[in-house]
């Protein structure tokens, strides 16, 4: 091994251990402001650690697997974190989970995918993908985000913008099946949708299977410090949110883009090396597993438990929704990108973030 390939594997094993070191420090001492300090670089760096793992997984399974494996593991620890947060404090976050996809929506289909064609249409000027994959996914993004977010709203079995029993459980099963169908088209009935037009871009040699499943279970080890450490300053995100005075639903957006930077990075860095499709095939894969496994899971166990389970959006936020769903639509529907589209992205994150803010 290279000198340099040997520090890159030193430090992407020695960060996460740093980083569950600074976990079980800030949870022995929760109020210590230079623990949280360091806890919040360790969380940082730990994203590019998982970076770099998923990329190596990614590079050994080749496409569409390795963007599926940091999307769903990124997907299924961030259901985690949601369900154990609700399950903490109660009532008092019946809105979180809503929140917390919506955000997580917004961020990838506008942020993500904004600065993704952004930087790549300012290094490469044009670039081109599957049109295929990206409207199939889009196709499903928008049935499975309508029928949870929107269509709660304007039914009459229980008052608000909340499901009754039967209706959250269908919710549920129906957010399931479209995204299954949607993984099955991905990995194996039409695969070649979701693979770079110009051939495999894989300018060197795959990893060996021990290097592949020693960077996997890095992998679960950084994203699970991830989420440790987010949770872990949480409250204090908590606190600054209220202190300046920002609507509540501020800490599902902090949150959602906690947990998103290891896919925001990855996605930013295969633009930047002119894999465009690789950044979509994880960008739309990742707001899809967002909402296809959060939903069932928070439904399971609120038809368990009981209690309000909130997931109607606002209006406000149901336009913006709505926004994102036609403006992506139109961007992405001829397989070819430049910076207009990662401008008009980024504007409409923007003004979602500015209006959570200042609703």
């Amino acid at each position: 091994m290279s000198n340099a390939g040997a520090l890159t594997a030193y430090w992407t094993w020695v960060v996460p251990i740093v980083a569950w070191v600074a976990l079980v420090a800030v949870l022995i001492a929760p109020n210590s402001g230079p623990l949280l300090v360091v806890a919040a670089a360790c969380l940082f760096a730990t994203v590019f650690a998982a970076v770099h793992h998923a990329e190596v997984v990614a590079h050994r399974v080749g496409e569409p697997f390795g963007t599926l494996v940091l999307a769903v593991a990124v997907t299924v620890i961030e259901v985690a974190l949601i369900v154990s947060v609700m399950l903490a404090v109660g009532d008092t976050k019946a809105a979180l989970a809503r929140d917390t996809v919506f955000a997580a929506i917004m961020i990838v289909c506008n942020g993500v995918v904004g600065l993704c064609l952004l930087a790549g249409g300012i290094r490469h000027r044009v670039q081109a993908f599957q049109l295929e994959g990206a409207s199939a996914a889009l196709a499903v993004l928008a049935a499975i985000s309508v029928l949870a977010l929107v269509l709660p709203n304007y039914t009459t079995s229980t008052p608000g913008p909340v499901w009754s029993p039967s209706q959250l459980a269908f919710s549920g099963l129906a957010s399931l099946v479209l995204y299954g169908a949607f993984v099955f088209i991905q990995t194996v009935r039409h695969r070649d949708y979701f693979l770079a037009a110009e051939g495999a871009d894989g300018h060197a040699a795959p990893p060996s299977a021990g290097h592949a499943a020693a960077s996997m279970g890095l992998l679960v080890v950084c994203l699970i410090a991830v989420v440790g450490l987010t949770k872990a300053l949480s409250p204090t995100v908590e606190a600054a949110v209220e202190r300046v005075g920002a609507p509540a639903a501020v800490v599902g957006i902090i949150i959602a883009a906690l947990v998103l930077l290891p896919e925001s990075v990855a996605a930013t860095r295969a633009a930047n090396a002119d894999r465009l499709q690789t950044s979509l095939n994880l960008a739309l894969g990742s707001a899809l597993a967002s909402i296809g496994l959060t939903i069932p899971v928070v439904a399971t166990i609120f038809i368990v438990k009981g209690g309000p389970l909130i997931m109607g959006l606002e209006p406000k936020e149901t336009v913006l929704l709505f926004l994102t769903l036609i403006v992506s639509t139109i961007t992405l529907g001829t397989g070819r990108t430049t910076i207009l589209q990662g401008v008009v992205h980024l504007v409409i994150l923007v003004a979602y973030v500015f209006l959570s803010i200042v609703p």
